[in-house]
Parts: structure tokens; sequence; C-alpha cells
């Protein structure tokens, strides 16, 4: 049952122009104190969700983005902030990129986070996708197998120094601790320093291939699944397979338990306002993500046509409306979004969170007044049910 609602705040600042006719991704560059603008706006709309009932906020690390559309670099950071200017609601990891940390530093900073936040900090890992970003840290990325097997082992690192007393690791990438001499004897085991007292850590990641593999090392860490972003959102193949992948584990769940699904909404009067509303919005998140591989069945051309000012209609760029029918984005009225919610609901009994997120470059002003509208008109449907 649907009772867990969270939006997904990458760090976008307030962009001077938006859509299809505006600045192209790659000629967009502000200032520094333009960049360092989300903070604040990250604030205002923590407080806001705070204010309205909200189970999460996620935040998103993102590095290098002279763009605009994603400059938290340190969500960590901005998470134990945040619990100091809200009062309850949680927030999430989403997601720091384990290839750019050490392991342990980032089992350590999770760890202090959760302590000085009383446990309000979601942890939650990923593999990347942006090459600036991964390779310039050092790791793979444009090798995706050798991204993987970097990720698991540094996941099987960070579960271990978060469960246990003390413990080693004798890896492809890592031995941990190194067999050093240290103030007498010979260092065979390490401990971190604290250990998160919220046990156990409550862990999410991505799911985007949803191929059994990546599911399967899901269930055994008992890591939960994100489902979004894209048209897969709505689809049967990654709750399908994350439940199918329980099993194979010994563990039987409920269609839907353990995951969270993310929908881009907008929320107005009637479906055509809305439309009209998060045209801009969405252009602007085809032109940011269509080159990364993130607006699913756009062909080659019609990602180059997006790099462009105008044109996208002869060119055949996917409109908001075709992604409006795979479930993925919403855009209309309270009323229709509150019934949309009812049917994933009965489709998918065990899931219990949904993230209800605005798209890319959409203005402070609007962010707020969207999670206000859902906080009032549809959230109530879900949160103030008997149990």
């Amino acid at each position: 049952m649907i009772t867990k609602f969270a939006t997904v705040y990458a760090g976008h600042i307030d962009l001077p122009d938006m859509g299809q006719m505006a600045t192209p991704a790659n000629e967009r560059r502000y200032s520094n104190t333009q960049l360092a603008s989300v903070f604040a706006k990250t604030d205002v709309v923590a407080k806001a969700m705070d204010d309205l009932g909200y189970h999460a906020i996620w935040l998103a690390e993102h590095h290098f983005q002279h763009e605009g559309y994603e400059c938290l670099p340190n969500v960590l950071m901005a998470a134990v902030h945040l619990a100091h200017v809200t009062k309850q609601i949680r927030i999430g990891c989403g997601f720091n990129i384990a290839p750019m940390w050490h392991p342990l530093r980032l089992a350590e900073d999770f760890a202090t986070a959760d302590i000085l936040t009383k446990g309000r900090v979601i942890f939650g890992v990923g593999r990347g996708y942006h090459s600036r970003e991964v390779e310039t840290f050092g790791a793979p990325i444009l090798d995706g197998e050798a991204n993987r097997e970097l990720f698991e082992e540094q996941v099987e690192i960070i579960m271990k120094a978060f469960t246990r007393e003390s413990f080693s690791h004798q890896g492809k990438h890592y031995t941990l601790p190194p067999a050093v001499p240290y103030r007498g004897y010979e260092l065979k085991e390490i401990t971190l320093v604290p250990r998160p007292i919220s046990q156990p850590v409550e862990c999410w990641q991505p799911i985007v291939s949803a191929k059994p593999r990546a599911l399967d090392f899901m269930v055994r860490h008992d890591i939960k699944g994100v489902i979004g972003g894209g048209a897969a959102t709505m689809a049967e193949g990654p709750i399908t397979g994350y439940r199918e992948a329980a099993a194979r584990a010994g563990r039987d769940l409920k269609p839907g338990q353990n995951l969270c699904l993310g929908i881009f909404i907008h929320l107005a009067e009637t479906r055509d306002k809305a439309v009209r509303e998060i045209t801009p919005y969405y252009e602007e998140h085809v032109k940011m993500f269509g080159p990364l591989g993130f607006v699913p069945g756009a062909t080659a051309a019609q990602i180059e046509a997006s790099s462009r000012r105008g044109g996208w209609g002869a060119a055949g760029v996917p409109r908001v409306e075709d992604y409006m029918k795979t479930g993925a984005w919403f855009a209309g009225p309270p009323e229709e979004l509150t019934a949309y919610l009812k049917d994933l609901e009965s489709r998918y009994p065990g899931l219990e969170h949904v993230n209800v997120s605005s798209s890319m470059g959409t203005p402070q002003g609007v962010m707020v007044e969207q999670l206000t509208a859902f906080a009032r008109e549809v959230m109530p449907k879900f949160t103030q049910r008997s149990a």
C-alpha cells in the first residue's frame, strides 16, 4: 500500500530560459554564484516538503556541471545541513556514486551523517553514468564491466564495514587492511569508527537494466530498488525481475515490495494546461538526458536534433505526451493522478514508496507550488487511511 511520498531534486539552478527554443545544453555556462544558488534552493524545497509531511527528499551526487543541471557534489554534507533546518523529513542519497569514492571513506561519512542526524539520512549507492564525472575521478565508466566489477567489490566492503565489529577484505581492487606493522603487531583486521547507529542500514540503488546479475546482487545485500525517470518506470520488467531475484534467494516478496517508483508530475486544472506548462521543463530534460541515453526510444537522429534550437517536431523528437502513455510522466488534474496512483497500488500491492518529482529545469517557485498541490490534493488520499 502506497504510504510514503518523496521527490528527487538533483540540484538544478533556476535556468533563465527553457525548452527547445532556449539555449542548447552544451552552450549553458553560469557563474559560480549562480551555480552555488542550488544550496539555498535545496533549503527552500526541503523546508516546504517537511512542513507538508513528505517522507523524504532525495538529492543526487554530481560533479563539474557548469551547465547548471545537477550541482550538488556532496549530498552527505547537504543532508547533515538539511537535518538542522528541518524537523522530520528524511534526506536520501540518490545516489552516492561508489566508483568515485574510497569505500571506507564513503562508509565513514555516511556513519557520521547517520549519527549527527539521528538516522534521518537514507543511504544510496550507484555506479554512475556521466563519463565526465566518473572517469575524471579515476574510475571506469566507459568500460561497463570494469565499472560493475569495481562497484560490487566496493559495496561488499561497505556492507562489511557497516555491520561487523572488525573485518578484512581481499579482492581485485582492495586489500583491507594492508598487512603493515602497527604499534607492535601486524594489522589483520580493521574497524570502522564509528559505525552507523541505525542498523540495519537502509540502502537503495537505482534499477536501470534490471539484469539478473545486478538484481541478485541487490537482493543478496538487502538493497532496495528505485525505478524511475524513463519509460521503464511502469514496465513490469524491473518489478518482476526484482521479485524473481528475491525468490531465487528464498524470499517471497509482494509485487512492488522493497521498490520505489518514480514519476515526473505536473498538476493543473486541466490536462491541456498541465501539458502546456510542463512542456518546456520536459524539453530541457530531453536536452540534458537524451545524449546520456535516458530518453528511451529516441533515435540517434532525434537526439542530435534535440541538441539544436527548434525543429523538434519535424525531426520526430518524442513529446511529453508520448511518455505520459508509458506512465513515466503525468500531467493533468489531481483527481486523475489520484486514480493513476490507485491503479498502481492495485497492481503492485507491496509498493509503499513513490517519488513524485518535477523535471529538470523546473523553477523553485513552480517546484514548491507542485509539491504543495500534491500534498494537499493527492497525498491525503493515501496517507490518511486507517491501517
